[in-house]
């Protein structure tokens, strides 16, 4: 049995399960994506686990493992490897791993635009004493977008702040409104955090007329993906001063210097690191480790992706 895994803390990790009884003949290999130099012949490869940030070669190799049973994602969207997974071939993401993270990442942005801090941080700089008083998150009304696992994390930390929260998912369900429901619902949200997987029906979900749903001065989360927003349709309403936006993700991505967007008023912009954190990392290790030992003794794997996510 053959796995490939991307840097030596997973090889470390998923060769413990060599110990297993009754679990033998299990060889790791390193191979991060990025070089040329191959560990092995990717024909012999059963499970293959690309590197965090995939690269053009992480993906392009897929077509080279004629014996691939299995591809495990470090990430929870699987956008960038559904399209390559061949016929028979088990794709398996992390569902789970980078929701406190993301969660942390996006109660920390709101909090951020809410009070000013950029702002503040500018004001800093200059060596100036900019009083005056902002805005809070306590008793705003904020609207999570892709109510998952993700979004109920996000949820668990707003509670706190005494904010009321607003549902929305594909699927309507008690408490959770459908995402034909947002024109009427978005007039309510002072704060509307993106939290979808990248799918066709999610591609350009906040258009011109989503953004014009929003309330003066709102301000739109993005955790998502980039893509989920259209960016002129956004440039249009932030350059007006009408919405502010915290944007971990964009289109495009990474956001090229000289883009409109790096200099817009009212928009924060982080380079996709919400879900970049040592905590992430130790449970996508524990996670690999796992799935690799039920790969190996015969048990169900968990996360497998079916249909577009």
């Amino acid at each position: 049995m053959r796995i490939w895994v991307p840097d030596r803390e997973l090889a470390d990790a998923v060769e413990g399960v060599t110990g297993i009884e009754g679990v033998e003949d299990v060889s790791v290999r390193i191979y991060d994506g990025r070089s040329d130099d191959r560990p092995g012949d990717p024909a012999e490869v059963d499970l293959y686990v690309p590197p965090f940030v995939a690269t053009p070669r992480s993906r392009e190799i897929v077509a080279e493992m004629s014996n691939l049973q299995v591809i495990q994602l470090q990430v929870a969207g699987v956008d960038t490897f559904l399209p390559l997974v061949p016929e028979g071939v088990v794709l398996c993401n992390a569902r789970g791993v980078h929701d406190a993270s993301t969660a942390e990442w996006v109660v920390g942005g709101i909090i951020a635009a809410q009070r000013e801090f950029p702002g503040f941080r500018d004001a800093q700089r200059e060596g100036r004493w900019d009083w005056h008083m902002t805005d809070a998150l306590t008793d705003r009304t904020v609207m999570i977008v892709g109510y998952g696992s993700v979004g109920a994390a996000i949820e668990r930390r707003l509670t706190p702040f005494e904010a009321h929260v607003i549902r929305v998912a594909r699927t309507a369900r008690d408490g959770v409104h459908p995402v034909s429901a947002l024109p009427g619902l978005l007039p309510e949200a002072d704060v509307v955090v993106l939290i979808v997987p990248s799918t066709t029906e999610t591609t350009g979900l906040v258009d011109k007329a989503f953004l014009a749903c929003m309330k003066d001065n709102a301000l739109l989360v993005n955790a998502a993906r980039g893509i989920v927003v259209d960016t002129e349709a956004l440039l249009t309403e932030v350059t007006a001063g009408r919405l502010r936006a915290v944007l971990d993700v964009t289109d495009p991505e990474p956001l090229p210097a000289g883009h409109p967007l790096w200099t817009a008023p009212g928009v924060f912009i982080t380079p996709h690191v919400g879900g970049s954190t040592p905590a992430s990392r130790r449970r996508i290790v524990a996670l690999v480790r796992d799935q690799v030992r039920r790969f190996v003794t015969g048990e169900p794997l968990i996360n497998v992706i079916k249909g577009d996510y």
